[in-house]
C-alpha cells in the first residue's frame, strides 16, 4: 500500500527454484519497497502469472531444475516487461536471443542486486 501522493510500488515477479534464494529475494525486494507479484519455481507457474498479472519487472533464474526459463523470457519480452537473469553458470547459459539482457551472476550480494534493479527497473 502506498501513501497518498506516492507512486505505486513496482510489481516484480520472482522465478527461482531454490527456496532459500527465493525467500531472500522476496525479503530484499519487500525491504526495498517493491511489491512481489509472485514468487514461483517453475515455467508453467511463471507463464500463468505473466498471463494474469500486471508486472513491472522480473528476476529469472535461468535453470529451474530440468527446465530452462527461455519461454518465460520470451513472454516477458512480448509484454515489454524488463527482466534480469540470475545464473550460476554465466553468460554462456543465457539464451542467445537475450544475450544483451541484464545478468546477475550467482552468488550475488544485496548491493549488486540493488544496483541491477535500479538500473533495469528503476524505482
Amino acid at each position: 500500500m502506498t501513501r497518498a501522493g506516492e507512486p505505486p510500488s513496482k510489481r516484480i515477479l520472482i522465478v527461482e527454484d531454490e527456496p532459500f534464494v527465493a525467500l531472500s529475494l522476496v525479503d530484499t525486494l519487500l525491504e526495498l519497497g517493491f511489491d512481489v507479484a509472485a514468487c514461483v519455481a517453475d515455467v508453467r507457474a511463471a507463464l500463468d502469472v505473466i498471463g494474469r498479472e500486471h508486472l513491472d519487472g522480473a528476476l529469472l533464474d535461468v535453470r529451474l531444475g530440468s527446465e530452462r526459463v527461455d519461454r518465460v523470457a520470451e513472454m516477458l519480452d512480448q509484454h515489454a516487461c524488463p527482466f534480469i537473469f540470475t545464473t550460476g553458470l554465466g553468460q554462456a547459459d543465457i539464451p542467445p536471443e537475450f544475450a544483451g539482457r541484464a545478468i546477475l551472476q550467482k552468488p550475488f550480494g544485496t548491493a549488486a542486486l540493488v544496483s541491477m534493479i535500479d538500473s533495469v527497473f528503476g524505482r
